[in-house]
């Protein structure tokens, strides 16, 4: 036996590790099959060797497709692309549910039914349009009694949960694939997938589960502007230039908003905090603020008197990203 005492862990020179950087600006990721939210959101911060990151809203495992992501002080919009509509394409597998109303839970459910005319599948998808109320499942984030809903039911607890509204402004049937149907759904903040995938199968008479799910669109944010991880690493060996042309400037997350743009002393003034007048015929609002040459300063609320006051403020942020080792 070897009494010899264990050599501490080494630990990684702080001189070794890559410098992090500020670096301003959005990644509108397709985040692919199989790897976290988290997993997907620390790849990308290395990458860029960003100080600051965070994204906007999770995406199971089971999922792919757009996951925005907020580097420095684009973190600021991470609270509206969370709060802002999304849009996914879902395949239903019907005759079983699970555990976790996925791909990946145990089957807990079996229907003999699971070929259902596109018809009476077309007639369920109604009631489930406009403001409806979800049970939100024991798989999520949801605390109870200051613990996660998942930590509880992986303990094999159940516990009642309150119904929520949701408003589903979308809800088409894109087709079948054997006994699978396809659907899109565009949906506000808090709709549960996989809740409505089960709601609707027990609509059909049977039961169901999320079988694939694609995120193809977070407010005004399409696929058609999505980077994969394969094209931000091939990037990131011709250099963190080549990166961070990959950027997009956060402002764009506020692409719906109304835009004000400021005279130098206004702009002055308000960076420093306080709130300016606005010009004539602003109603009450948030708007997008703006500079001298089209400077992104931040967003702003017109107030009632006329006035706009800052309420996030971009220091130093243009609206085409600025980045930099620090």
């Amino acid at each position: 036996m070897n009494n010899c005492p264990a050599e501490p862990p080494t630990k990684r020179s702080k001189r070794a590790r890559q410098p992090r950087r500020r670096v301003d600006g959005l990644v509108l990721l397709d985040k692919p099959v199989g790897l976290s939210s988290n997993q997907a959101l620390q790849q990308v911060k290395r990458l860029y060797r960003a100080a600051k990151a965070g994204h906007t809203g999770s995406l199971d495992p089971l999922a792919s497709g757009l996951l925005p992501l907020c580097l420095g002080q684009a973190t600021k919009v991470s609270a509206f692309l969370l709060d802002a509509v999304k849009e996914y394409e879902v395949t239903i597998a019907l005759g079983v549910q699970t555990a976790t109303g996925d791909a990946e839970g145990e089957p807990v459910k079996e229907s003999s039914l699971t070929r259902i005319e596109a018809r009476v599948v077309d007639a369920a998808l109604s009631a489930f349009r406009g403001e409806i109320q979800q049970i939100p499942p024991m798989y999520s984030a949801l605390k109870h009694e200051g613990r996660r809903l998942y930590e509880l039911a992986r303990a094999g607890q159940a516990v009642p949960r309150e119904p929520r509204t949701v408003i589903v402004e979308e809800l088409t049937l894109l087709g079948f694939d054997e006994d699978r149907p396809r659907l899109r759904v565009r949906c506000s903040k808090g709709t549960y997938i996989r809740t409505l995938a089960e709601d609707i199968a027990a609509a059909c008479g049977t039961v169901g589960h999320v079988a694939a799910l694609r995120r193809t669109t977070v407010g005004p944010f399409t696929t058609e502007q999505m980077v994969t991880l394969a094209e931000l690493e091939q990037a990131a060996a011709a250099g963190l230039a080549a990166l961070d042309a990959r950027l997009r400037p956060a402002d764009e997350a506020l692409a719906d908003w109304p835009e004000l743009e400021l005279g130098p002393q206004q702009a002055y003034y308000l960076m420093q905090g306080n709130a300016v007048n606005s010009g004539p015929g602003w109603q009450p609002g948030r708007v997008r603020l703006y500079g001298k040459e089209r400077r992104f300063l931040g967003i702003g609320e017109v107030l009632r008197d006329g006035r706009v006051a800052p309420k996030r403020l971009f220091v130093g942020a243009e609206s085409k990203p600025r980045n930099g080792v620090s």
